[in-house]
């Protein structure tokens, strides 16, 4: 037997800080992705941010019509860039929609490095 569900009157707003973290976790778990990067490279080289500072690699743009995503990766050596790039922005887009039911337009990857094994 289900229960009918009853809104609840008023609004709820999610600080954009939430939505990129919430990227970033959906990035981490994604196959492929050695992690996040900060958008703007110091020297040209890409740095792997460490897990408390995901949402850095994450610039969100909200608009009356959604969300605009785009997220600054780095790339594990040997994966499919263009399929690794599809499915981490079906990931997010995914995550924001089902968790945050947050309507997004567009995830933008920009890959900035392939980890390089050691």
């Amino acid at each position: 037997m289900s229960q009918a569900r009853n809104p609840v009157p008023g609004s709820l707003s999610i600080a954009n800080e939430v939505i990129a973290e919430l990227a970033g976790y959906a990035a981490y778990q994604s196959y492929g992705v050695a992690g996040m990067a900060a958008p703007s490279m110091q020297d040209g080289i890409a740095k792997i941010l460490p897990m408390h500072r995901l949402r850095r690699g994450v610039l969100t743009e909200m608009t009356d019509k959604g969300a605009i995503i785009d997220m600054f990766v780095i790339i594990e050596n040997g994966t499919n860039l263009a399929a690794v790039s599809q499915n981490l922005a079906d990931s997010v887009r995914y995550v924001l929609e089902h968790y945050a039911q947050i309507k997004v337009l567009d995830v933008r990857i920009h890959v900035q490095g392939i980890n390089q094994p050691r």
